[in-house]
């Protein structure tokens, strides 16, 4: 009969056949390595979007507020991440962040808009 051993420390195991660790810690500690590259990532995007949304929720308090494109990039606003797009029957391209909107305007201007709950 073959030795098995855990997967994460090397520690010899005992019981069920498919076990894999020998503890939840090694199972937590090999995973966590496991997926530590992605991780990363999708930490760092989330960060940007949280950020983002928590600009536009402080800069339109009640759902509807025209703002320059510098005060949006003044507070580290990055227009490059969003959660989803909206494009009305006109052709307006909306980009939201979670519930919180924006659409360009002229002049370096933007449209704050709060999500509707027709808009999918």
């Amino acid at each position: 009969m073959e030795e098995r051993t855990c997967q994460e420390c090397s520690q010899r195991l005992s019981g069920r056949r498919d076990q894999k660790f020998c503890s939840d810690y090694c199972r937590n500690t090999y995973n966590n390595r496991l997926n530590e590259d992605s991780t990363k990532y999708i930490r760092r995007i989330n960060n940007i979007l949280r950020k983002n949304r928590r600009i536009l929720s402080e800069l339109n308090p009640d759902g509807k507020k025209t703002v320059d494109g510098i005060t949006l990039a003044e507070e580290g606003f990055n227009f490059h991440y969003y959660t989803n797009v909206y494009t009305t029957k006109t052709g307006s391209t909306y980009f939201f962040c979670y519930e919180q909107g924006y659409l360009k305007m002229e002049n370096d201007k933007y449209m704050l808009v709060l999500k509707q709950d027709y808009v999918k």
